[in-house]
């Protein structure tokens, strides 16, 4: 059941990147500048993150933990994570901002689908 629910809040999470005012996240200082003691949420999906400097990742998704380390590789925010102990494979994504409350999240090194989430 949960692989259900995680498949359709992906599917309906994620669209293709459009351009629009976000802006690339070029390096692991402003990445980190801008998550650092903020919580990634998107209210409508229910996930709730906080991405933390040391490679942490801590949060919950429709009533399950998320956990998971990231590192920055190559200009990518590279991630692996586990939602309720299901793990989610490892993938290097895009990261653009869009001022300095939006975040915009896409796979497979900007080429996949993406998902916006804001910073409080």
């Amino acid at each position: 059941m949960k692989s259900v629910i995680l498949s359709l809040v992906l599917a309906t999470a994620a669209a293709p990147a459009v351009a629009d005012s976000y802006v690339p996240v070029k390096d692991q200082a402003t990445f980190v500048s801008l998550v650092e003691g903020r919580e990634l949420s998107n209210f409508f999906y229910g996930v709730s993150l906080s991405v933390s400097p040391n490679g942490q990742i801590d949060g919950s998704a429709i009533g399950w933990d998320i956990v998971g380390n990231w590192t920055w590789e190559d200009g990518y925010f590279c991630r692996e994570l586990s939602w309720g102990g299901d793990p989610i494979p490892y993938n290097c994504q895009l990261v653009e901002a869009r001022g300095d409350d939006r975040l915009r999240f896409t796979v497979d090194q900007g080429a996949g689908d993406s998902a916006s989430f804001r910073l409080r």
